[in-house]
């Protein structure tokens, strides 16, 4: 995986502790997915794969915690609900502290199921063109 510029000038900026803390997450993602090509988006460092939004991640406001990581997916939360009861969540990000970062087993877990979660869309989705050009 290529790093991108953009998002090693995003990480420059922010403070020695939430800068590693992010490092850490950057590179557990990029080992997870690596065809995902990284990149900036909505103002924060993101993975994108096959073209479609994967994962992303930030600092909190003005470079202050906590950190968090958009797994950009409900349904995924909910299925690994019992590993990330330790941490404060929301519809689809984890937010974590750079003195306690996710550990990378999990994000490779998380990470991991939103690739097979894209590629199963990509699936269906050319499964329901490949009926509507035949039933057209």
């Amino acid at each position: 995986m290529d790093r991108s510029p953009d998002v090693d000038a995003f990480l420059a900026e922010l403070p020695d502790d939430l800068r590693t803390a992010l490092e850490g997450l950057r590179g557990a993602i990029a080992a997870a997915a690596p065809d995902a090509v990284e990149t900036i988006a909505y103002s924060v460092p993101a993975f994108k794969y096959r073209g479609r939004p994967l994962v992303s991640f930030s600092a909190g406001r003005n470079g202050k915690g906590p950190c968090a990581f958009y797994v950009q997916s409900p349904g995924l939360m909910d299925a690994h609900r019992d590993e990330l009861k330790r941490y404060d969540t929301g519809k689809g990000t984890i937010h974590f502290t750079p003195t306690e970062p996710l550990p990378a087993e999990l994000v490779t877990s998380l990470v991991q199921a939103r690739v097979a979660e894209t590629d199963q869309a990509r699936t269906q989705a050319r499964a329901t063109q490949t009926r509507g050009a035949r039933d057209g």
